[in-house]
């Protein structure tokens, strides 16, 4: 029964720290910076249809409430760097930052270096392989972080953004059915470990802000496990009063396929689990999955690298030593 005894407070923080209207403006973040940095980061691999337009709609705040756009390039074989420099973006490579480190593949791993290549006091992360963007992202994710809400008793640390999620099948927009992975596998696994969480809308949502303090004392875990990484430890270190999350209307990107998600689940999976004190069977990185060849169903099995970074400040304390 303590799930059930704790909802009460995962209510009572979805009242006070989620915004469903941004009632805040560009100008008045820019006065609230107060000397502090902003960095917004944009994970790319192979995005090169879409990393232009999301750049160059992100330009017109470089100079006033962002200080520095940088796309992390994960590897990419296509254009992505190209267009992303030609749209006015400064573009980091992987190994660009920390080379003495093998880079692991995976989101999680450039985000984790992007610390390293970056100043920002807060930083934003933003997909870069979303469609119809509203720089508005990013002003909207700002703001619990450089104003205070209503119940401040402490400064928030991590903000989440939210939003209906249309599936994308062929070019047509289904409803609001996209998140598969949030709704099956993330929120019944955050109601169950952690109930204090359920009033997260988007846990695995890639559109978040953070403060560097929070982002560099804290591991990165490898590939999609990330986000519910990021979500557990904010939550372990301050609690509840260092989150909060805010409406950011409709995100439209490409959806993938089921056996993707599979994998992308056993990934989350596997970076959810120890942060809620339930250990692993070891050898178990990986998923077997079945695909049909005509009548007949034939597994296939997947490697899933499952693993965190250390915290960034403890990389460069000791670079430094």
């Amino acid at each position: 029964m303590r799930g059930l005894a704790l909802l009460p407070q995962a209510r009572r923080w979805f009242s006070e720290a989620t915004v469903q209207r941004v009632p805040w403006t560009v100008e008045q973040l820019v006065a609230a910076k107060r000397g502090r940095t902003v960095s917004v980061v944009m994970p790319a691999l192979n995005e090169e249809a879409t990393v232009g337009a999301l750049v160059g709609e992100l330009r017109s705040l470089v100079g006033g409430l962002v200080d520095e756009l940088v796309v992390m390039d994960s590897g990419c074989t296509d254009r992505t760097a190209e267009v992303a420099r030609a749209a006015g973006a400064r573009v980091v490579h992987r190994t660009d930052v920390l080379p003495e480190l093998k880079p692991w593949p995976g989101k999680g791993e450039v985000l984790w270096r992007s610390l390293a290549a970056t100043s920002g006091d807060l930083l934003v992360f933003i997909d870069s392989d979303l469609v119809d963007f509203d720089s508005g992202f990013v002003p909207a994710l700002l703001g619990p972080l450089l104003l205070r809400l209503r119940r401040a008793r402490q400064r928030v640390a991590l903000v989440k953004g939210f939003y209906r999620r249309p599936l994308r099948i062929e070019s047509p927009d289904a409803g609001t059915l996209g998140g598969r992975v949030t709704e099956l596998l993330a929120r019944p696994l955050l109601n169950t470990l952690r109930p204090e969480l359920a009033g997260v809308v988007q846990p695995l949502g890639g559109e978040y802000a953070a403060s560097r303090a929070f982002l560099e004392s804290v591991p990165f875990a490898a590939g999609y496990g990330v986000e519910i990484g990021l979500l557990l430890d904010a939550h372990t270190s301050y609690g509840l009063d260092g989150l909060a999350q805010v409406n950011l209307g409709v995100r439209k990107h490409r959806n993938r396929s089921l056996l993707e998600l599979g994998v992308m689940s056993r990934q989350i999976l596997g970076a959810a689990l120890p942060r809620c004190g339930v250990a692993e069977v070891p050898g178990s990185a990986g998923i077997t999955q079945f695909v049909q060849l005509g009548t007949r169903f034939m597994p296939t099995e997947s490697g899933v690298l499952v693993a965190d970074r250390p915290p960034m400040r403890d990389v460069l304390a000791a670079r430094s030593a």
